[in-house]
């Protein structure tokens, strides 16, 4: 499994998360957008119907029903019920258990230090864990990998 950070310096979130979901589903993957409130869930879910009329995004939440066949769903809480591989942890949201996820995306406000900062605790944190962990920074031309740490060698 691997943990990636974006640190959201150019674009802000209601932009990003959009593209990511889309080559998400792209590529035949479900996911999990985590935020921390059902408020701010249903502000993204309100954010990505109306971000580009050009496409459709195909997403759920617990006010849509119907989880198990929503390719994207949101949630505050710690679920899967559409059986997604990709966690989206979006506005300092966490997670118990990132156990049956292929891929976690970590996306912070680089405008915000409180952000920052516990984006930089998480770091520490799953590092320790031994996870594999690649840092992104938006550029002039997308995301740029700036850093990559990888998990220990297996001596089994």
């Amino acid at each position: 499994m691997e943990v990636r950070y974006y640190h959201l310096e150019r674009a802000r979130l209601e932009t990003a998360l959009p593209v990511m979901l889309h080559r998400c589903l792209s590529r035949g993957w479900r996911a999990i957008v985590r935020a921390r409130s059902p408020e701010r869930v249903e502000w993204l879910s309100e954010q990505l119907w109306t971000q580009d009329d050009r496409s459709f995004l195909p997403h759920g939440t617990d006010a849509d029903g119907h989880a198990a066949q929503q390719p994207v769903w949101l949630t505050e809480r710690e679920e899967n019920p559409n059986g997604a591989t990709v966690l989206f942890l979006t506005d300092g949201a966490e997670a118990e258990s990132l156990s049956g996820f292929d891929l976690v995306c970590r996306l912070f406000d680089g405008r915000d230090e409180e952000a920052v900062q516990a984006a930089r605790q998480a770091w520490k944190r799953e590092m320790d864990a031994g996870l594999h962990l690649t840092y992104w920074q938006q550029g002039e031309g997308g995301w740029n990998k700036r850093q990559e740490k990888n998990a220990p060698a297996s001596t089994e």
